[in-house]
C-alpha cells in the first residue's frame, strides 16, 4: 500500500474520538486497529490510539490494570482530526464496523500539522504527522 499523498491541515477541524474496550475484535483483528487502518485508506490526516489504565462505560463494569484486577479488556481510544467534511465522510465506516462504545465529535482547531513524506524524525521514529498520529 502506498503511503497517503502529504497534504496540509490547519485552522477549523473536526476530533472524532471512538471509546471501545481493547479485546474488541473485527475479523480477528483489534477494533482499534481496523479503525485506523480505515481512516488511513479513506485519506484522513492521522489516526492515533491511546491505552487507558481504567474506565467503565455503558455497562458499568469497571475495567482496570491494577496488577491484582482480573479485568483485562481496557479502555482505548481512537482519535482523529481532519476536517469536518473528511471526518463526517468517514462516520459510515464506523456504523460498517457496528462499533459498541462511545463515539464523540468536537470541534478543534489544528495549529501544526506537518511532516516529511516518508522520512524518519528523531530515533528513528515517523517525522511529523507520523510521529503522534492525528493527535
Amino acid at each position: 500500500m502506498n503511503a497517503p499523498e502529504e497534504r496540509r491541515l490547519g485552522g477549523p477541524a473536526l476530533r472524532l474520538t471512538v471509546l471501545v474496550g481493547e479485546n474488541d475484535r473485527c475479523h480477528h483483528r483489534p477494533l482499534y486497529s481496523e479503525i485506523v487502518h480505515r481512516a488511513r485508506t479513506a485519506g484522513l490526516a492521522g489516526a492515533s490510539v491511546f491505552r487507558g489504565v481504567e474506565g467503565f462505560g455503558a455497562s458499568s463494569l469497571v475495567h482496570t490494570a491494577r496488577l491484582l484486577s482480573l479485568s483485562g479488556d481496557l479502555p482505548v481510544a481512537v482519535v482523529v482530526v481532519d476536517t469536518e467534511e473528511r471526518v463526517r465522510a468517514f462516520l459510515p465506516e464506523l456504523e460498517e464496523l457496528a462499533v459498541e462504545g462511545l463515539v464523540t465529535l468536537e470541534r478543534c482547531e489544528v495549529v501544526r500539522y506537518s511532516g516529511r513524506a516518508g522520512g524518519r524524525g528523531r530515533a528513528g521514529r515517523p517525522a511529523g504527522g507520523d510521529a503522534g498520529g492525528a493527535a
